[in-house]
């Protein structure tokens, strides 16, 4: 699907640097750099949900660990 990305100066500069030190094109480092955004995303969310799993389990324990 086409879009079209508008940037600021700064952003477009940014992306030119990015995409020059990748040696890969602008379209290309934005892609990549949205893919990357949202795989990190979406592994913070599974370590929270994780997170949340243990505490609920082992609350208590890690309290007095804690003390």
């Amino acid at each position: 699907m086409a879009m079209t990305l508008r940037l600021t100066d700064e952003q477009d500069a940014a992306l030119t640097a990015l995409a020059a030190a990748q040696g890969i094109s602008k379209n290309e480092a934005a892609a990549r750099a949205i893919h990357d955004s949202a795989s990190r995303l979406s592994r913070h969310d599974r370590i929270a949900d994780s997170t949340d799993r243990v505490v609920a389990r082992y609350g208590d324990l890690l309290d007095r660990l804690g003390q």
